[in-house]
């Protein structure tokens, strides 16, 4: 393959991932209604106007719609740089664009049900799938084959594996649930909230971080101790150090009272953290003829 169209899987993993933080930036900054309609920005406009009673919060939200534009040129380039690929990586790449309109019509629902939080969460899970698709197709572009995926590590730590990427999913989910009922709505209205003990909910979100972290310790230690490829070992470590420092993140914006700054950036590392999982969960196979 092509250093373009390898480049071209790497941007595409960056915009995927960078329309989740730009969307976490909407939300924590009370701007998630500064376009109050759909697809208009407000009845008649599809642009901010000087009329609006949203302020600054207008130009944001509507910066992060107009990011939407920049996911839909990136996806149709992944297409046309698997054209001639493998029949799974091109059908990968159409999944992306299809995915891309889906998060559209899916933030447009966002809006219309006043940032509902259950809407708000499917509305980040998605580009969570989005994300893990654009992750496979960059390491699949590098394999030779769509045989059957061979384990390269030992069946426990294959299964350990495969534990730890759901347990890394199930956390993402917690948090938005965490996020559902935390006091960053989306807007300075007053946002429905999930009916969750905000303390309860994040402590439980914590303990299933604990519990992640001490798999992918035990995952590490396993594969220290037995023969494997050292990119394996290394995708082992990524996964651990991003774990860490998501975890170090997470306890301190709970006690000082959830700044902003630091939710984006919890929100930033929960997308490395899926990164460094998947890669993990990639690295542990091979696929042969």
């Amino acid at each position: 393959m092509k250093p373009w169209q390898l480049k071209v899987l790497v941007a595409n993993i960056v915009a995927q991932s960078g329309i989740v933080v730009t969307g976490a930036i909407v939300r924590l900054t009370s701007s998630g209604l500064g376009c109050p309609t759909w697809p208009d920005c407000v009845d008649g406009s599809i642009t901010p106007t000087s009329n609006q009673t949203q302020t600054w919060h207008k130009y944001i939200e509507f910066g992060n719609r107009m990011l939407t534009f920049v996911l839909v040129v990136v996806a149709i380039l992944t297409i046309v740089a698997m054209r001639n690929q493998r029949r799974s990586l091109r059908r990968m790449s159409i999944a992306t664009l299809v995915g891309i309109f889906a998060q559209a019509l899916l933030g447009g629902v966002t809006v219309l049900t006043g940032l509902n939080p259950l809407v708000v969460a499917a509305h980040f899970l998605l580009s969570i799938g989005l994300i893990a698709v654009a992750v496979s197709l960059h390491w699949r572009a590098h394999e030779d084959s769509d045989g059957i995926a061979q384990p390269l590590v030992a069946k426990p730590i294959y299964v350990a594996n495969r534990v730890q990427t759901w347990l890394a999913l199930v956390i993402i989910v917690i948090g938005t649930l965490v996020t559902g009922t935390g006091p960053h709505a989306g807007d300075s209205a007053n946002i429905s909230r999930l009916p969750f003990d905000p303390r309860m909910i994040s402590w439980f979100h914590s303990d299933i971080v604990v519990l992640f972290i001490g798999l992918s310790v035990g995952i590490l230690v396993a594969l220290l101790a037995t023969s494997v490829a050292p990119r394996i070992r290394r995708a082992a470590w990524i996964v651990i150090s991003v774990s860490l420092g998501q975890g170090l993140i997470g306890y301190i914006q709970y006690f000082t009272g959830l700044p902003w700054v630091l939710v984006a950036g919890h929100v930033l590392g929960s997308v490395l953290l899926w990164i460094s999982v998947l890669r993990l969960r990639l690295a542990c196979v091979e696929r042969t003829a």
